[in-house]
């Protein structure tokens, strides 16, 4: 091959690379992600490819206006509910009622071909989160979703459910912010909400089943009260085929057959 035509070549080639890591970073962007401690100071420093993977963030102005709506203040003793272009979300599902259900603890069960869970919802110090998740669980939102990510790294121990797509794209077509936050931890039996950055909360829990290591960027709004065996017997299934960051779907299939609230 002569030398300029080797030139274009591997210009070419460069070109087609470039363009395959770009689409590989926009998919990860719109994917709804908790990164733990560690992992986010080793995305840091991996510089600005990774930042994607850290804040879960597409820089398109179609991704970035939902979330500026997100951070409407809403009044005194009512939620906020915007929303939000997403995957897999019901046209006819609406949004929850401005005034949350509730203002103290809200039982609940959910059902997965794993095992029963039961969980406590703090409507107290979350309640448009709490309010949220009931109104999920009212429309049967979350029946015959899967689980779809797995981590059983030393710092963060949790299965990620409550997209409609099992992909991590997916939500309710409907975003909130974010609730008690400030100076969360995420112990072994804590509920708290996925999200692609601040104010972006939708539909998509994690169940943390090992004491984790994360910032405190995700909405604490409930606990496991029993069930965590059945985490324990899914993480030592494994991860299916894991990602650069160690997670993935999980080895024991985790469907949630459905999710009660107590008095509903």
């Amino acid at each position: 091959m002569a030398g300029k035509d080797r030139k274009k070549e591997l210009a070419r080639q460069r070109y087609e690379r470039q363009q395959e890591r770009r689409r590989a970073q926009e998919a990860r962007a719109r994917r709804v992600r908790i990164i733990g401690a560690v992992a986010a100071v080793a995305v840091i420093a991996g510089g600005g490819a990774g930042i994607f993977a850290l804040t879960g963030k597409d820089d398109s102005s179609d991704a970035a206006e939902p979330q500026a709506q997100a951070k409407a203040t809403p009044k005194p003793g009512e939620c906020a509910y915007t929303a939000a272009g997403e995957a897999g979300a019901p046209k006819d599902l609406g949004t929850p009622p401005v005034k949350p259900i509730a203002d103290g603890p809200l039982k609940a069960t959910m059902k997965t071909s794993q095992g029963k869970l039961g969980l406590e919802l703090d409507g107290a110090k979350a309640p448009c989160t709490t309010n949220s998740f009931a109104f999920l669980a009212e429309k049967k939102f979350f029946e015959k979703t899967s689980c779809h990510r797995l981590s059983t790294s030393e710092g963060l121990k949790m299965l990620q459910c409550g997209d409609p797509t099992g992909t991590g794209k997916g939500g309710p077509g409907y975003q909130f912010a974010n609730e008690n936050t400030e100076g969360a931890t995420y112990s072994k039996g804590t509920l708290a909400m996925a999200n692609s950055g601040p104010d972006t909360n939708g539909s998509q829990f994690f169940l943390v089943y090992g004491d984790s290591q994360l910032p405190p960027n995700y909405s604490v709004f409930g606990k496991i009260t029993s069930g965590l065996d059945v985490l324990d017997k899914v993480a030592k299934g494994g991860v299916d085929k894991p990602g650069d960051d160690g997670t993935g779907e999980p080895k024991k299939k985790v469907t949630i057959d459905s999710v009660t609230i107590a008095g509903k």
